[in-house]
């Protein structure tokens, strides 16, 4: 008898009991890893079935990440882990302290079953391109972080459209797609007007910016508060050659770039939060401790998570605006 066995009065769908059979003959050591499955025209065959039924069982085996084509070879077994039911292709643009609440939240939320599986491009689109194009078909669901990547809708589009959701920061192009996202202008607009009388008592505005990695909403939301409120202002790309001056506040996007202007503060001996201030983009547990506390504007990150894995459990086809709020501490 084969490793497959179909029972024609079974209320179970066909495809079902292929994926039944497979999964029984991994629990029992009929199949382990590195084998060979039958193929699909001998299961057609055998059991008189559409190669359709057979290639649909296949596929969802595929998905879940148990076996794998090899072209012109056939199938192969390479997890005997059976309980794993949906897997998901988790593409970021980087990992830092946010994005990894994100992350955390987004497999507690999913639960034990699913495997997510996470890749990321460092905002380079020969690598988001090639990481995509190498696991179509591979996943239940893609989740892609794009950030400011363009003219990427052709890549996305070799993807099931109802098995894309976009994550962080969408576009005109990726509109189709469900997503949940920051409203970057309105965040940074909206959290810079909010603590607009204690912006004011500085000189200047200092926005650190990378067209490269940041999103241009933060810049369009900038540019829009200072003129809104007649603030002076300058953008720089890099706070390496810079001397902070008193009556400057800084707006800082990452961390790495809040502590290199930390220690110039200190080596100024200027007072952060009378002499000189600082807002940051994005909360996380070292902007709460590091002198005194560091004011920011920020997302809820887990929030996004647990949303996410809700859309994608529920296959909720939205556009979701993530929640955004004002966190004033004593760097301002």
């Amino acid at each position: 008898m084969g490793i497959v066995s179909i029972k024609g009065n079974s209320g179970m769908p066909k495809y079902k009991q292929i994926i039944a059979s497979v999964e029984e003959a991994i629990e029992l050591g009929a199949l382990k890893k590195g084998d060979k499955l039958p193929s699909i025209n001998s299961i057609r065959d055998q059991h008189k079935l559409s190669r359709d039924t057979v290639l649909m069982a296949f596929n969802e085996l595929k998905t879940r990440g148990i076996v794998q084509s090899i072209a012109g070879k056939g199938y192969y077994l390479i997890s005997e882990d059976v309980n794993v039911v949906q897997k998901v292709f988790l593409l970021f643009d980087e990992l830092n302290s946010f994005k990894e609440d994100l992350y955390n939240s987004f497999l507690e939320k999913l639960g034990d079953n699913v495997q997510v599986d996470i890749y990321f491009h460092h905002f380079n689109p020969a690598i988001f391109s090639k990481l995509i194009y190498d696991n179509i078909g591979d996943y239940k669901y893609y989740v892609l972080m794009p950030a400011n990547l363009q003219n990427i809708k052709h890549v996305v589009e070799k993807l099931p459209k109802d098995k894309v959701y976009i994550l962080d920061q969408t576009n005109e192009e990726l509109a189709e797609y469900p997503a949940i996202y920051q409203n970057f202008k309105k965040n940074v607009f909206e959290g810079l007007q909010e603590c607009s009388s204690s912006i004011k008592k500085y000189k200047k505005m200092v926005l650190l910016f990378s067209k490269e990695k940041q999103p241009q909403g933060i810049l369009d939301g900038f540019n829009a508060f200072c003129k809104n409120n007649a603030i002076a202002q300058e953008l720089v790309s890099s706070i390496q050659e810079r001397t902070p001056a008193k009556g400057e506040l800084y707006f800082i996007l990452d961390d790495r770039s809040l502590i290199i202007l930390i220690k110039k503060i200190q080596q100024q001996q200027l007072v952060l939060g009378k002499d000189i201030g600082i807002i940051c983009y994005n909360d996380s547990l070292l902007k709460e401790v590091v002198e005194g506390g560091i004011t920011a504007i920020s997302t809820n990150f887990y929030t996004m998570g647990e949303r996410l894995a809700e859309m994608i459990v529920a296959n909720e086809n939205k556009q979701i605006e993530n929640p955004n709020r004002l966190i004033v501490r004593n760097s301002l």
